[in-house]
């Protein structure tokens, strides 16, 4: 049984946003006739967090599952697969056991509307944009949970995929190119009005510097930060899970790095980056960019000399997310209001795109 303060620190369900509320009837009825055993009341809260695939847990007796569903208003599929992301877990938690075990899929829309999947609920600590007090890590800890949570990501990516049948997941010869030429075009489509920056010396600096392909092939997440991996409660550096699987693929690890990246602000960096700060990287203890690069390439056995560009696209991926998002609430696509204040953090991470193409030797 947990103490109060390790209660303090669950990650929690809330009351459900407006608009992105599920058909509970519909849904317990898909429930029942596909899981057995199954009786109780049925009951649907929200995680408030994330700003893509909608998250719900769900409650029927004792059983407790978490539901991922595409946002409201979206209208590509293909970046909101959830067939896919059901395919990638049903192979990687036998091999990689930090991720979730998905229990059940419905392609069937007229269910709550759009396709899902569900996975078995872990209980423990998210950690977002800063440490809960009742945590109370020292800096030493700090540092130590940070470089626990690296060594996370290096093990997916010397995960044997072909052995676990996951080798059709992505085109890996390319992947580089693919990625930069294909960010770049769907940023330019997600441009709204209002003098949102249009990247182009970010875009063309990304073309001329594309290293050589790299030899290591590795499953990536595409999204590793904080809040999409989850800490015991018992033991807060003791990592238990890795959420959040839609982008997953088949690439260069260093694609990975930077991309997370793309998250990491540092105390020296400029202040409109660190306000935009999605995990407490400034905390006390905790190590620099540099400091995970290193310990990166030591994990992995791979050269790191290039890693300039690989910073600036996971900048320059991030922008093209964010602006994705804001194009949706720009539009009234999504009453979400924490969308509006993507366009202030696209500015800044252009800011930061300069700032490394400024100060690299590449």
């Amino acid at each position: 049984m947990t103490t109060v303060a390790e209660q303090q620190l669950l990650d929690k369900a809330t009351d459900i946003r407006e608009g992105e509320e599920l058909n509970a009837e519909a849904l317990k009825s898909y429930i029942t006739s596909h899981l057995s055993g199954l009786s109780g009341e049925l009951t649907v809260k929200q995680f408030p967090s994330g700003f893509s695939n909608l998250t719900y847990l769900i409650t029927l007796g004792d059983n407790k599952w978490v539901l991922r569903r595409p946002p409201f208003g979206t209208k590509a599929k293909t970046a909101h697969d959830m067939g896919r992301e059901y395919r990638v877990l049903s192979a990687l938690h036998k091999a990689f056991p930090y991720a979730p075990e998905p229990v059940l899929f419905c392609e069937d829309e007229s269910v709550i509307g759009s396709e899902f999947y569900m996975m078995k609920y872990l209980e423990g600590c998210i950690i977002r944009s800063t440490y809960p007090p009742e945590l109370k890590l020292t800096p030493d800890q700090v540092r130590q949970q940070f470089f626990n949570w690296l060594d996370v990501l290096t093990e997916l990516h010397q995960v044997d995929y072909q052995a676990i049948g996951l080798g059709d997941l992505g085109r890996p010869a390319g992947y580089v190119q693919r990625q930069v030429e294909g960010w770049s075009k769907r940023y330019r489509a997600a441009m709204t009005p209002d003098g949102v920056p249009t990247f182009e010396r970010t875009m063309q600096w990304l073309q001329d510097k594309m290293p050589p392909e790299s030899e290591k092939v590795g499953i990536i997440h595409n999204d590793y930060k904080m809040d999409n991996v989850i800490w015991s409660i018992e033991d807060p550096l003791k990592l238990i899970g890795v959420l959040d699987w839609e982008m997953t693929t088949l690439g260069d690890p260093l694609m990975d790095l930077g991309c997370t990246f793309g998250y990491w602000a540092e105390p020296n960096d400029p202040e409109h980056f660190r306000k935009f700060a999605a995990m407490p990287t400034t905390t006390p203890g905790a190590p620099t960019r540099a400091e995970l690069l290193e310990r990166f390439s030591k994990n992995l056995g791979i050269s790191v000399e290039h890693f300039d560009f690989y910073f600036c696209f996971g900048l320059f991926r991030l922008a093209g997310i964010g602006q994705q998002i804001f194009y949706r609430y720009y539009h009234g696509q999504t009453k979400d209001k924490r969308f509006a204040r993507l366009r202030d953090k696209v500015e800044s991470l252009h800011l930061m795109c300069e700032k490394v193409i400024d100060e690299s030797d590449l």
